[in-house]
């Protein structure tokens, strides 16, 4: 079959077979490897992509659910200002994750972000929960994404006030 979505900004088109799943199509049609294929039944988080805007496990996403949505990838997420904010916010925090769950973690932090601005503690292991993140203690990934929060708390002040 053949999907046509945007991907990372972009319009792209690609054959897929029924049986396939958008981390699969990510990494063999596109070459975009930062949606790990650990688990592939959604329990680890590593696969994780922006799917019209929520975060979602790309390993459970069949391909006839891609045709005319948006997806992000960390490779396209990396290029924002979200992403930045995120970036400086676990680096303050003392807390940033390995390259492995790095981007599954910054996807469901940025998501949870642009549901909740300022979001409590227990709202943040609620969201990271679905990452199966072995490099930091949880505490440590609350501090980080209360840091980003802050620091894009003011990026947007100073964007609204110019």
């Amino acid at each position: 079959m053949k999907l046509d979505f945007i991907l990372n900004g972009e319009d792209v088109s690609c054959q897929a077979e029924a049986g396939d799943r958008l981390a699969y199509i990510l990494r063999e049609r596109f070459s975009l490897l930062g949606a790990k294929e650990d688990c592939r039944s959604g329990h680890c988080g590593l696969c994780m992509v922006s799917l019209n805007g929520r975060a979602v496990p790309s390993c459970l996403v069949p391909a006839f659910r891609v045709r005319g949505a948006e997806v992000v990838t960390i490779e396209g997420f990396e290029l924002t200002d979200d992403y930045a904010d995120l970036r400086d916010g676990f680096r303050k925090a003392g807390a940033e994750p390995c390259e492995f769950c790095r981007g599954a973690v910054f996807l469901s932090a940025a998501a949870l972000l642009d549901e909740r601005p300022r979001p409590e503690a227990t709202e943040i292991l609620e969201h990271l929960s679905a990452v199966f993140c072995r490099c930091h203690d949880p505490s440590a990934l609350v501090r980080g994404v209360q840091t980003a929060a802050e620091l894009r708390a003011r990026r947007m002040y100073f964007r609204a006030n110019r």
